[in-house]
């Protein structure tokens, strides 16, 4: 169990909520009383006059809260959980709460980041105090104008009680003079046994907007004036814009201007996410997308191939040079790249005990290869940005992850000072990581620039698929050396990839074998790559979680208890000190999931998988159920435990856990990005294969592990484990072991 937490220094407190690695800084503001921008919800009225608490909430006159949520939203519903979290230390009525996106403010709410799983991870403590802060000073009203000591001063439900004197107020009555209130040196937080809110789950704030087709989404935006923009790029990676004639194209009917725009001069200093592989493109700006859409037809340009280049990024102040070679990359040259440096080029970034003797006095050694294709992000809402550059100030609107980083790469662009751009932030119809690369937000202020008024810029379906940012194509080998008891002694793991290794060296079964051994390597490319809903995990999980199954049945063991039995070594007797994993929690999950999952007892006809993983520091397991018939495969269940410590909201942490298995299950069996001399084989819908409805699991049940410690992610951690868990599950189907990812890909059918 972990401590609780019950009491912080308003020194540690201020520290505490501006952590560099994602946590915030409270701008708080006294005095001052401010309006509504939201509607009042359905029961509720709206007060006649509100009093800023804090930067995350200010409470009306009547007691109605409106509490601020901080990051970008979409889909994760941290809109709804993030609030719950102030609402709970606040100790307010849920139903006397209204929810707003913050504003994008570095000043009050630093690095308004979503991805990594880390929304909830790094901001829980940050919205603790800034609820309970709130809950003092109205304490603290309360005890000045009633004279009596803080101590004796209660809460409840909005209410502020002394149970003594039977006195009471309500926040509302109490919010100017906390307003005026100061900071306090110390604040109690709840002990996390007495929370009524966390834990509890409540209805997505959004919902009613989102099924009624409120316009929220970047999409939606419209504003006076505006035109649409959209981008013409090379035809493939590996080229670059050599000349245009927009001509033909501006005299087309509603046609505004052709140029071309540099996203990135050769030389510009780049930041983590902007990454972008075409940075010459010639953009067309016209009344209605249609309009635009056929005019882009007609466009003639000259492309040219691009030689080697080496560019510079500074990341958070360490200067990273990448090299980007030139020439017309293909899929085949990439696997056949793959293969070589497999063999030759590695470089050792663990090594346990003394492997090469393991394998040479092993009873038995098992060696197989896995690999992975290319993935596109395919976000369900193309990209799009709004933008206005003007002389005052650059004003822009639309769909982003990483606002913090990508304003600083606009400021360092367009040499402005970051308080004159103003970035609004609207909901995402997906993110998954491709909307933390700002460089669409920088074409988008560029073109504004030349056009001299407000744009929208519209990515195509494919033109987000053909000069995306992919997941990376990977490639792993996997040795297991076993006694004459069938005990593993060894493990070797050698995995690579185009352009980056998926390795993590340090995670299970790291530190649960005596005799370990892990090496990397890399090739270079010119496509661009990014994170992709758990980077490097999604591949490695499905690998790792493949090769243990097929270890497990040479050693004569069940999967659990074969993945048990090192799990057990790990927390009695662990190898090294790196290892970054719990095997207790690790552990829990696995026996969780065999209990949920009923796994002495496979339904009759079906086929069972199992995986586990751990990744975002977030432990996850999975039973999956499937069966073939005529060779199509069908999941029936899958069965889904989680330790990723105190759940703020159960139906949301389900929705994720639910969706990334979806997701899983698609790309493990379909999904795939190939390329032929620079061009994606792949551009649209039509032939890269998504999941569809009828292909979803018929059935998904989600169990948490109960306990005490802080929350961690659920946004990417029940994702990998389902591409082992399909792979061992298809096994048991058909007796073929499957390596090479997606496992049916354009067969369609297995066999």
């Amino acid at each position: 169990m972990s401590t609780i937490l019950t009491h912080r220094g308003r020194r540690s407190f201020l520290k505490s909520t501006a952590l560099a690695g994602g946590g915030m800084l409270l701008g708080f503001n006294w005095l001052t009383s401010c309006s509504s921008t939201e509607p009042a919800p359905p029961g509720l009225t709206m007060p006649d006059e509100w009093f800023d608490i804090n930067a995350y909430l200010k409470i009306g006159d009547n007691g109605v809260v409106t509490i601020m949520s901080p990051n970008p939203e979409f889909g994760q519903n941290i809109k709804t959980s993030m609030p719950m979290i102030v609402a709970e230390e606040l100790d307010v009525d849920w139903n006397n709460v209204i929810v707003e996106q913050a504003p994008f403010d570095t000043t009050k709410y630093t690095r308004q980041f979503a991805g990594g799983s880390a929304s909830i991870r790094s901001s829980y403590d940050g919205l603790r105090l800034a609820g309970a802060t709130a809950r003092h000073m109205l304490r603290q009203a309360a005890a000045d104008a009633w004279q009596l000591p803080l101590a004796e001063i209660t809460t409840a439900a909005g209410m502020v009680h002394h149970a003594a004197s039977g006195q009471s107020a309500s926040y509302g009555t109490l919010a100017s003079a906390a307003a005026g209130v100061s900071v306090p040196e110390e604040v109690e937080l709840k002990n996390v046994r007495d929370f009524g809110i966390i834990g509890t789950s409540r209805k997505n704030v959004e919902a009613k907007n989102i099924i009624t087709g409120k316009p929220l989404f970047g999409i939606d935006y419209r504003r006076d004036g505006m035109l649409i923009a959209m981008i013409a790029h090379p035809p493939a990676f590996g080229m670059k814009l050599k000349s245009f004639d927009g001509a033909a194209a501006e005299k087309m009917p509603g046609i505004n201007k052709v140029f071309s725009i540099e996203t990135f001069p050769r030389g510009f200093e780049k930041g983590l996410f902007d990454t972008v592989s075409f940075t010459e493109l010639v953009a067309v700006v016209g009344e209605t997308t249609w309009q635009v859409m056929q005019a882009k037809q007609v466009l003639e340009v000259e492309w040219e191939p691009i030689t080697d280049v080496v560019e510079t990024m500074n990341i958070f102040g360490n200067i990273r040079e990448n090299r980007i070679p030139g020439g017309l990359e293909s899929t085949e040259e990439h696997e056949r790249r793959m293969e070589q440096e497999s063999g030759s080029g590695t470089r050792v970034s663990r090594r346990d005990g003394d492997p090469e003797a393991a394998f040479a006095r092993a009873a038995q050694v098992i060696e197989r290869t896995y690999t992975a294709p290319f993935l596109a992000h395919n976000c369900m809402e193309p990209m799009n940005f709004f933008a206005h550059f003007t002389d005052e100030k650059l004003e822009m609107a639309g769909p982003l992850q990483a606002p913090e980083f990508t304003e600083s790469t606009l400021a360092a662009r367009f040499d402005l000072p970051k308080e004159k751009i103003d970035i609004h932030l609207t909901r995402m119809g997906g993110g998954f990581g491709r909307r933390a690369y700002g460089h669409y937000l920088v074409e988008a202020a560029l073109i504004s620039q030349q056009a001299q008024a407000p744009i929208k810029l519209i990515y195509t379906r494919e033109d987000d698929m053909t000069c995306g940012i992919y997941r990376p194509s990977y490639h792993a080998t996997y040795r297991a050396a076993l006694d004459e008891a069938g005990k593993l002694i060894g493990l070797h793991v050698k995995a690579g990839g185009v352009p980056e290794s998926p390795l993590f060296a340090n995670r299970f079964p790291a530190g649960a074998v005596d005799h370990y051994l892990a090496e990397e390597w890399s090739v270079d490319s010119n496509i661009s790559i990014g994170a992709f809903r758990a980077p490097r995990s999604n591949f490695m999980s499905g690998a790792e979680q493949a090769f243990l199954d097929e270890v497990a049945e040479a050693a004569g063991k069940d999967p659990i208890d074969f993945r048990l039995e090192l799990l057990q070594r790990a927390r009695e007797n662990p190898v090294g000190e790196n290892n970054d994993y719990d095997a207790a929690r690790y552990a829990g999950v696995l026996e969780l999931v065999r209990e949920k999952s009923d796994w002495d007892n496979t339904p009759a006809g079906a086929s069972r998988g199992v995986s586990a993983y751990f990744c975002h520091n977030t432990y996850v397991a999975q039973v999956l159920d499937l069966t073939v018939t005529d060779g199509k495969p069908t999941v029936d269940r899958v069965s889904c435990a989680v330790d990723c410590g105190i759940v703020i909201n159960p139906d949301a942490a389900t929705n994720m856990a639910e969706g990334a298995i979806v997701d899983g299950v698609g790309n493990a069996l379909y999904g795939q990005l190939t390329f032929r001399d620079g061009v994606p084989d792949q551009q649209n819908f039509d032939d890269y294969r998504m999941i569809r409805i009828g292909e979803a699991p018929r059935s998904i049940d989600v169990h948490f592990v109960r306990n005490e410690e802080s929350p961690t992610g659920m946004g990417e951690p029940p994702f990998p484990p389902v591409f082992g868990a399909v792979a061992n599950a298809l096994y048991r189907a058909t007796g073929e072991r499957h390596y090479r990812q997606p496992f049916l890909g354009e067969r369609e059918l297995l066999g």
